[in-house]
């Protein structure tokens, strides 16, 4: 992993200013050690895909989307390839206004000009300079308007449920029904199914394609083949592959990180946000797919299955 940062800048919680920006690039997978910052602050992936383990969600943050991080909450990220990240420090006292939570912002383009200013300007601009200040306010606005989507994994704490989830980070080649799970955790279909809903805010079918696509990001960003990665993670076919991304996103995985730099990303995520009716399908329906899970550190270190 390597840091690159503005030179007067150390240690950006540190910095007497309300707004601080650095620039972050990655040269390989790696990931930070779990830290919080004093201030809040906004990681805007300018290239690659990072996923982000943070208040009890793990959260895959796409190009030309952000991650917003309210001040005092611990968090770690997993970088996937070689990645550029803008990283926006706010003093509390200006960040109490916005998002009391994590989340997913989509960045639209007055904001992204105000990121890329604010992480290409000296971090040590002159204190009380009017034009930084009428900057910060617009920024402030823009942040606060900004929409945030819930585009994430959000870890459940029952014990059934951890299980569950901790064995599908761990071994992401499973397929097993919520019946069969049910069995495996000692708990009623009926039990997970309400326990899911409860914790998680989803059905476990929504939840589990949520993870696909998280780990089909994270390897496309890191240079995979969409061969490979459609039998890498279990599916009889790369069209069947395909067809499942296509129906999440609203594109191909060819396409995806070039419509995600012209600015069309929204338009796909926010597709997968939305389409409950089709993401909420029963497991059965989902005959292409052989459990294709997410690509952290457990999942990681398998070697891929061989084919014939």
């Amino acid at each position: 992993m390597s840091l690159s940062t503005t030179p007067d800048l150390d240690d950006p919680d540190q910095v007497p200013r309300s707004v601080v920006g650095l620039t972050i690039d990655l040269a390989s997978i790696d990931k930070t050690e779990p830290h919080r910052h004093r201030k809040a602050q906004l990681l805007y992936v300018i290239r690659g895909v990072i996923t982000v383990e943070a208040a009890g969600g793990i959260w895959t943050v796409p190009p030309h989307c952000a991650i917003w991080m309210p001040s005092g909450v611990a968090h770690h990220a997993r970088a996937s390839g070689r990645i550029t990240v803008g990283s926006l420090y706010i003093d509390p006292s200006l960040a109490g206004s916005l998002r009391d939570e994590c989340g997913i912002v989509f960045v639209q383009p007055l904001l992204r000009e105000l990121l890329l200013r604010f992480i290409s300007a000296p971090s040590l601009y002159p204190e009380g300079d009017t034009r930084e200040q009428r900057l910060v306010s617009v920024l402030l606005d823009e942040l606060q308007a900004a929409p945030l989507e819930p585009l994430h994994l959000p870890m459940p704490t029952d014990r059934r449920l951890r299980r569950l989830v901790e064995t599908l980070i761990d071994d992401p080649s499973l397929r097993f029904t919520i019946e069969e799970w049910g069995a495996r955790v000692g708990a009623s279909n009926r039990t997970l199914t309400r326990l899911f809903q409860r914790e998680t805010g989803m059905s476990f079918v929504r939840w589990r394609q949520q993870l696909h696509i998280g780990l089909a990001l994270q390897r496309l960003a890191s240079g995979q083949s969409v061969t490979n990665i459609a039998f890498d993670l279990g599916y009889e076919s790369p069209s069947a592959f395909i067809a499942m991304f296509r129906r999440m996103l609203a594109t191909t995985p060819a396409r995806y990180f070039t419509e995600a730099a012209a600015g069309d990303l929204d338009r796909g995520t926010r597709k997968l946000l939305q389409s409950g009716s089709d993401a909420d399908r029963s497991p059965d329906s989902e005959t292409s797919a052989v459990a294709d899970i997410v690509d952290f550190e457990a999942a990681s270190q398998r070697h891929a299955k061989p084919r014939s």
